[in-house]
């Protein structure tokens, strides 16, 4: 007699094989640019505490030789939670591994 597919797996425990997981649909990520903005920055800092990591972005545009001060115009500030933080530090690795394959190793 031919077993219908539809029947249920033998309870586990009874040393048959387990069953198949099943299996897990990843959700697809739409990205909605209609509330961007975009800002240019040629400065950078980062700090945290034991829960967030704050980005900050800024552009100086005076870089003189012998200058005393140097006046930093923050943009944007960005907080992020350790696990974000560690998410984009590996996209950002990523990215410029990627970009110094095409144009050559950035010095800094």
């Amino acid at each position: 007699m031919a077993r219908n597919s539809a029947q249920a797996a033998p309870p586990q425990g009874n040393g048959a094989a387990p069953a198949a997981a099943p299996e897990v649909k990843q959700p697809r990520v739409v990205w909605d640019d209609s509330s961007m903005r975009t800002s240019y920055a040629n400065v950078s800092n980062v700090f945290g505490t034991r829960e967030e990591v704050t980005l900050l972005f800024g552009s100086n545009q005076s870089w003189q030789a012998g200058q005393g001060d140097v006046r930093v115009t923050l943009s944007d500030r960005i907080i992020l939670n350790p696990y974000a933080a560690k998410r984009l530090l590996l996209l950002l690795d990523k990215g410029l591994k990627e970009y110094e394959s095409r144009f050559g190793e950035l010095k800094v």
